[in-house]
Formats: structure tokens, sequence, C-alpha cells
């Protein structure tokens, strides 16, 4: 918060709750899921009288569903949000000025949400360069499990796979394979180098969906392994076709 208000990008630094969202027109939760549940619920009370009625909340968590109902239950004006673009970084020191430009920003409206409170969270999508797409809960926590919080847990699960799990000793050839780690074991781990309690917090807020994209992996992957011990080796032209079919997708995905 020092470094952020001697580079003038914000203009105070409350040091509690209260002083925080006090004369807010606009109150963003930006924290771990888990904690951004348990900031509504103290919006929703002993904090309720610290902001204006007219005060709009919305959040950034990556998972909408259980935010959505908790905001409903304690009555708050409140817009779900998710704008589709981070960094497995976190921090003030971290921000990239553009990291929002050109990227879909998910709105969920809550029970209570008022037309001033779409307003509100429209501008601010729009100051941010994002684009506006308004989804349902259970839809959106469906598709970011899919392409984001799925990833996640694949990512930490490889790096338990070959280096070990918690609680495990390492494995005897992860320093030899170290050694000759590159661009591939990075950009698959790379979403296990975030921040630990983020990513807890959106396992334990998305959790249902999560598991039945797991599921998923786990079909393809036995098929991997049925071919691949296949009696007399593989069969050179099915791998060809599961490699070229993933490609396929990428490629004509990008394309569009």
């Amino acid at each position: 918060m020092r470094q952020a208000l001697e580079d003038g990008v914000v203009d105070a630094a409350a040091t509690t709750l209260a002083a925080a969202v006090r004369d807010a027109d606009l109150v963003i939760l930006a924290a771990p899921p888990l904690t951004c549940v348990d900031l509504v619920d103290q919006l929703g009370g002993p904090l309720r009288v610290a902001f204006s009625e007219d005060c709009t909340v919305t959040d950034v968590a990556s998972a909408k569903t259980r935010i959505l109902v908790q905001a409903d239950a304690v009555g708050l004006p409140f817009i779900g949000g998710h704008p589709m673009a981070g960094r497995e970084v976190s921090g003030y020191g971290a921000a990239l000025p553009d990291l929002f430009v050109d990227r879909p920003w998910v709105t969920v409206l809550g029970r209570y949400a008022r037309l001033c409170d779409g307003e509100r969270v429209g501008e601010l999508v729009e100051a941010c360069g994002a684009i506006l797409v308004p989804m349902q809960a259970v839809a959106h926590d469906h598709a970011v499990a899919a392409i984001s919080h799925m990833p996640l847990i694949v990512a930490t699960a490889l790096v338990e796979a070959v280096v070990g799990g918690s609680g495990q000793s390492e494995h005897q050839d992860w320093r030899a394979a170290q050694v000759l780690a590159a661009t591939g074991w990075a950009g698959m781990t790379r979403l296990a180098r975030g921040e630990p309690a983020m990513a807890a917090g959106i396992a334990a807020t998305n959790s249902a969906a999560i598991a039945d994209r797991l599921r998923d992996v786990r079909t393809a992957i036995d098929g991997w392994i049925t071919e691949l011990e296949r009696d007399g080796g593989p069969d050179a032209e099915t791998l060809l076709e599961r490699f070229s079919s993933a490609r396929r997708h990428l490629v004509d995905t990008d394309l569009e």
C-alpha cells in the first residue's frame, strides 16, 4: 500500500475495513475466494452501518455461485465479477497496466442488484478496457473449472507425481530430471507456482465442478495408458490421430 501511495496509483490506503468502505460508491472485493466470502458476511453484518445503502458491492473472485448465494443471504446489492485475466504472481509489484485490456469480464447479478449497480460495474469494466460478459453463476463456474481451475489442480498433481507430494519424500529421480527441465515443464507447472491460499480458495469454492472436469481428465488419461500398454506396443496411427485431434482443436480455436 505504501508503494502504491508513493506512486500515486491510490489516493488513500485505509487501515481498517470500516474506513475502506466508508463513503464508497463501489466496493471491490479482491482477495482469495474464501476471504471474499467472509468479507461479504462482514459487509452484510457488522460493517453494514459503515457504508451507504447506495453503495454497490462487487468482487473479482474466480468462482461465483458460493459468493453470490452468500451475498443474497445477507441482502447485499451485489454483482459478482470475474475478469478473465491474471498471473501466477500477485501483489502490487506484479501489477500490469494493461492486464484486463480486451479480456472478458464476467458479471453475475445478485438478487438485490439494482440498475445503478449494473451501471457502476459496467463503468469499471469499461475503464479497465475489458469486455463485459453477463453469465449465470453455475454456467460460469462450470466453464472456468474446465479452462482454469481444473488445469490448476492438474499442474499441482503433475508436480506431486514427478517431485513428490505433501508429506512424501522427494522422488529419487527428481534432481536428475530437474537439471533437464526446460520450457515444457515450466509451461505445464506455471499455475502450480501461484499463491497457495488463492489456489486452495478456488478449489474449495468450486469443488464440484472441478471434480467433474477431473473425472474427464482421468478418463482421457486412462485411454492413453491403455493405448501405451497395448499388447505388442501402441499403434502409431492411433497416437498420431490423438495428438493431431488435440492440435486441431487448439489451432482452429486460435484462428476463430
